[in-house]
């Protein structure tokens, strides 16, 4: 007998243990969704409890494990877990907040001003001329653009559908009806980088607030310079806001279609406040 015959005769199906740093709330409120799930569509049998469940798909998402690893560590089909991520994901998009209804909840709790931005999730290049929709010029990447709002306090309360990598953020939020959004929700304002300038033209009762921007005929003066660093800071947590999201690994660079992607990004925002929250 070859020694490689005897390599693999020795081989055996090896599974390690990996910490999710996720909290036991989190986990319990997926493992209850799907319980909810599961006896509105009377379906009575599922391979794995609910709760184990909850903890790959929570896997999948927070270290972006591989479907067939997995599938392996717990004795189902790789199919089986797709099928599971796929559900899960659907039913956490749907807990995710309108646009409208976002607003509104801010205005009644006495919020003042929220913080909105667009930013890219990288995805695997494709082949074909379809795919020259997502390569953003200013990240020299492919990607995925999404739109997010945040509170002042940098916690996520919307995000947008997602559209090709080179889509700009004023075009996403003219899209979207941001303006319209925030004028119906009264009292309540925006902050925004240079991006969106342009977006809110009214120069007596403006809702986004951008900031000066200089140009060859025109040079900052002193107060247009700290009125920019005073919108800077106001921004920040936004930054935090996206941080909070990006902290899900699978978002490192998704092998998904826009639609899954919206599904997921929706999911994720779901997930991130229930850990910020808690």
């Amino acid at each position: 007998m070859t020694n490689a015959k005897k390599r693999a005769e020795d081989t055996c199906s090896l599974v390690y243990q990996c910490r999710l740093p996720l909290s036991t709330q989190t986990v319990n409120h997926l493992a209850e969704l799907l319980r909810r799930h599961l006896k509105a569509i009377r379906s009575r049998w599922r391979i794995l409890p609910p709760g184990k469940i909850a903890v790959i798909v929570l896997a999948l998402l927070r270290h972006d494990q591989r479907l067939a690893d997995m599938a392996g560590g717990n004795n189902v089909s790789e199919s089986t877990v797709r099928r599971w991520r796929d559900e899960l994901n659907g039913l956490l998009a749907a807990q995710a907040p309108r646009l409208d209804r976002a607003l509104k909840k801010i205005a009644k709790q006495g919020g003042e001003v929220v913080l909105i931005d667009g930013t890219l999730i990288r995805t695997q290049r494709r082949t074909g001329k379809a795919d020259r929709r997502n390569y953003s010029g200013k990240h020299r990447s492919h990607g995925l653009h999404f739109l997010a709002l945040t509170d002042e306090k940098g916690r996520l309360i919307w995000i947008s559908a997602a559209r090709p990598g080179r889509t700009h953020d004023n075009t996403a939020a003219r899209h979207d009806h941001i303006l319209a959004h925030l004028r119906a929700a009264a009292g309540l304002g925006a902050l925004a980088d240079l991006g969106f300038r342009g977006l809110d033209n009214d120069v007596l009762d403006p809702v986004i607030v951008t900031g000066y921007i200089a140009t060859r005929t025109h040079k900052l003066t002193r107060g247009e310079k700290e009125a920019n660093r005073v919108l800077a800071v106001g921004r920040a947590p936004v930054e935090h806001g996206f941080a909070h999201l990006k902290n899900w690994r699978i978002l490192t660079k998704l092998r998904t279609d826009p639609a899954r992607a919206t599904r997921l990004l929706r999911a994720l925002l779901v997930l991130t406040n229930l850990e910020i929250n808690r």
